[in-house]
């Protein structure tokens, strides 16, 4: 009895780092950017360690001939093993976003590599503004990747805005929701993920970029403000809206587990899905 007990509080109370890196890539230049990740990643702790959006090439394409030219496979290629690479140094779980290749089809994409291993990718769901013409729309739903005895799923950027996306991966059992991000829209998602955080009650980790970016007639202004969010909505670690920067946070993940808002009020036991469908019939 006391060892059953005692393995319910150690899955209870489960302590891992959870970390953001915050830069400016520079459009095109793969190498530098992978080299500029690989040196802010040695700051951070070991755990999980969230990269912005596309980290590797830059946002603002021209063309598809760009897209095609910077795009990679998402196993085999050069950025993914350089993360396979860096997890394995760092004993981490990293989530990075980059330009996939895939039988002719290009995604707004993010790795996700665990300790030397690939574990898959998430295809951005909801594209933003231009990248209805650079990138098909993901076609790989919502994942939750299981590692190490936590549970990860993963956003892109604009999936901010659709309450959905995080409800179904808390629902999948996600307790950290990692979400790379290239914001321009000044402060929105950084508030808005307080709520993703609370209303779901998990972690979440915004990493965002910095910078402009000028190129084919718009100017890209990012935001940063790269945060990590408790499931209690308070806001663990954020950077500034103009420099890289790197942060890690210890946290429990018991409190991902428990889904109790106050008193005897379990957010997911209580939702009332039968009612919800049933006010689209009237």
């Amino acid at each position: 009895m006391f060892y059953v007990m005692i393995m319910h509080l150690s899955l209870l109370r489960r302590r891992i780092n959870l970390s953001f890196i915050q830069f400016a890539p520079a459009f095109g230049q793969v190498e530098r950017n992978l080299d500029t990740a690989l040196r802010l990643a040695r700051r951070a702790k070991s755990g999980i360690i969230v990269l912005p959006e596309l980290f590797n090439t830059g946002y603002a394409f021209r063309s598809k001939e760009e897209v095609r030219r910077l795009a990679e496979p998402a196993r085999d290629g050069g950025t993914c093993r350089t993360l396979v690479t860096l997890s394995k140094m760092k004993s981490s779980t990293i989530v990075a976003g980059f330009v996939e290749s895939d039988r002719g089809s290009f995604y707004n994409s993010a790795a996700i590599v665990s300790k030397g291993k690939f574990l898959g990718v998430y295809r951005k769901l909801h594209l933003f503004h231009k990248e209805k013409t650079w990138f098909s729309p993901g076609n790989l739903g919502l994942r939750v990747f299981d590692q190490d005895g936590f549970k990860i799923g993963v956003m892109i950027c604009f999936d901010w805005i659709f309450p959905e996306a995080a409800r179904t991966l808390a629902l999948k059992g996600a307790e950290v929701i990692a979400h790379p991000a290239n914001l321009i829209l000044d402060g929105l998602s950084q508030t808005v993920m307080w709520a993703r955080s609370i209303e779901n009650m998990v972690f979440t980790i915004t990493a965002n970029r910095v910078g402009v970016e000028t190129r084919g007639g718009e100017t890209f202004r990012y935001t940063g403000r790269s945060q990590i969010v408790s499931p209690k909505m308070k806001v663990l670690a954020r950077a500034g809206t103009m420099r890289e920067a790197v942060a890690s946070v210890s946290v429990d993940l018991g409190s991902a587990r428990k889904k109790v808002i106050f008193g005897e009020n379990n957010i997911f036991e209580e939702r009332r899905v039968k009612e919800y469908h049933r006010s689209f019939g009237r």
